[in-house]
């Protein structure tokens, strides 16, 4: 692995264009499906209502897209066997055999499960809360103010018997579909991979920790290729288009983000390399791309070329 670049943190900031799509209903009112929104302030101080898509919804695309990767090709628990949302909550062997060293618990967890690794958990059993931190971070993907927009569209259930006397009824409901620009960030902490953040060792060996950072960075790939949510069986998103930059820290710094709800974003974002790089040569890298294939083929390479930073080596 030595001729392999470490990779301290990653981050991508971009901006998707998505058509028809409602990955984010949050519940309904009568038959009227409802759909996010949330409020942003613009440099001028005026509020807009806008579409958004939560980070918890990025998060579980991101999560599912992993498990689909690991499953019988690295170590999982009970619960992350079958997806469950309690992972290693669910392992009963696991749980009923925790050690008293807070410690020592996440090191057996690390070894035990890279969904638990790498998206993290609480740990709560009794009167004990062990935290285990995501290396995935997500931020809201919001809609562009004056850029994206929900319409309501009229919807009638099928009935295989309609009319006479058989009371047969067709529901009407309404359904909503968004189309916009969306600003998207994410950061990834790659160094913590394998990491335990109570005793600051690695109890992973490295080709350990360098299959789950390829198995952790092609998920990140899947998510914004193909991102999951509500109502693909009949309203699967039409993805349009997405440009933006990827950031990659070779040394202990943060890979820099800047929310593209900026025109600037990717300028800004150049340029804070740039000053974090002085007298590092190559510290930060910037990789910027204007469609979803470059995208696609920067992470590809970052996956063949880099493996995860070892932090105290």
């Amino acid at each position: 692995m030595s001729e392999l670049k470490s990779a301290y943190a990653m981050s991508i900031s971009g901006r998707m264009t998505l058509q028809m799509h409602s990955l984010n209903n949050e519940g309904g009112e009568g038959n009227q499906i409802t759909t996010r929104t949330v409020a942003l302030v613009d440099p001028d101080g005026a509020v807009h209502k806008v579409n958004a898509i939560s980070g918890d919804m990025f998060k579980h695309i991101q999560a599912e897209h992993l498990y689909l990767r690991a499953k019988g090709n690295l170590p999982l628990c009970a619960g992350c066997k079958v997806f469950s949302a309690s992972r290693v909550l669910d392992d009963t062997e696991f749980m009923g055999s925790l050690a008293d060293r807070d410690g020592d618990v996440i090191d057996a967890l690390l070894r035990r499960c890279a969904i638990d690794d790498m998206e993290g958990n609480l740990i709560a059993h009794g009167a004990r809360s062990i935290p285990r931190k995501s290396v995935a971070e997500f931020g809201w993907v919001v809609g562009l103010p004056e850029k994206t927009r929900t319409e309501s569209y009229f919807h009638v259930r099928y009935a295989a018997e309609r009319g006479g006397d058989k009371g047969v009824s067709q529901p009407i409901f309404h359904r909503p579909a968004s189309s916009g620009v969306y600003a998207a960030v994410a950061n990834f902490e790659l160094a913590r991979i394998g990491f335990n953040d109570i005793t600051q060792t690695y109890p992973l060996d490295e080709d350990e920790r360098l299959a789950r950072y390829r198995a952790f960075l092609e998920s990140v790939l899947y998510t914004f290729v193909e991102p999951n949510g509500a109502m693909r069986n009949t309203q699967n998103p039409h993805i349009v288009a997405f440009e933006g930059v990827v950031t990659v820290s070779h040394e202990v710094m943060p890979a820099p983000t800047l929310s593209p709800l900026s025109d600037g974003y990717r300028e800004e974002i150049a340029g804070v390399a740039e000053a974090l790089s002085r007298g590092r040569n190559g510290a930060v890298v910037v990789y910027p791309f204007d469609t979803m294939s470059q995208f696609a083929g920067i992470l590809q390479d970052i996956i063949a070329g880099t493996r995860p930073y070892r932090l105290f080596a």
